[in-house]
């Protein structure tokens, strides 16, 4: 008994002392009430990050080298060659035979270019955004008065308050 009588003592002459208040237990002076959600905004934030990617030039690696590009224009050519070489019979077996031939070099040729070699690639690093959710501004109204809150969710229609009531310090004279 002696002990808290003390105790007040000491808190009485703490709170005497200029520029300091006592402390309060956290439950004094506060009640709960609920506060009318007036207006609820999402809240979007956006996020860069930079990944490394591999990029690669040209196409991508055939199956066996399958491109007919450099045959064809190889027959073509081929061809046209030997229809200017023949006459009468030989001319048709000629431009046959140029056919047949050019589009072997055609195709031998699209070979050695690169179309069935591996493209040449490097990794660069590429910025990618996204959107996520940061809060809800939350506009709410507690006894006739409006107030603004970044809550993490939303509230829905009706908002918890937490309503605690001290003294203005300098309405007293307190500093």
């Amino acid at each position: 008994m002696r002990r808290i009588a003390t105790h007040r003592i000491l808190l009485v002459l703490v709170a005497m002392l200029p520029g300091v208040a006592p402390a309060q237990s956290p439950d004094e002076n506060v009640t709960y009430g609920y506060a009318q959600v007036l207006r609820v905004t999402p809240v979007y934030e956006i996020y860069r990050t930079h990944v490394p990617e591999q990029h690669c030039d040209g196409q991508a690696v055939r199956d066996g080298g399958n491109s007919n590009g450099g045959m064809v224009i190889g027959a073509v050519v081929g061809g046209a060659l030997g229809n200017q070489a023949g006459k009468g019979d030989g001319r048709k077996a000629a431009t046959v035979a140029g056919a047949v031939i050019g589009g072997g070099i055609g195709r031998h040729v699209d070979r050695n270019n690169g179309s069935s070699a591996a493209p040449r690639c490097r990794v660069v690093e590429v910025e990618h955004e996204e959107r996520r959710l940061a809060g809800y501004d939350v506009e709410y109204q507690y006894r006739g008065d409006k107030y603004m809150s970044r809550l993490p969710q939303d509230p829905g229609n009706r908002l918890r308050v937490r309503v605690s009531v001290t003294p203005d310090a300098p309405a007293l004279g307190i500093r």
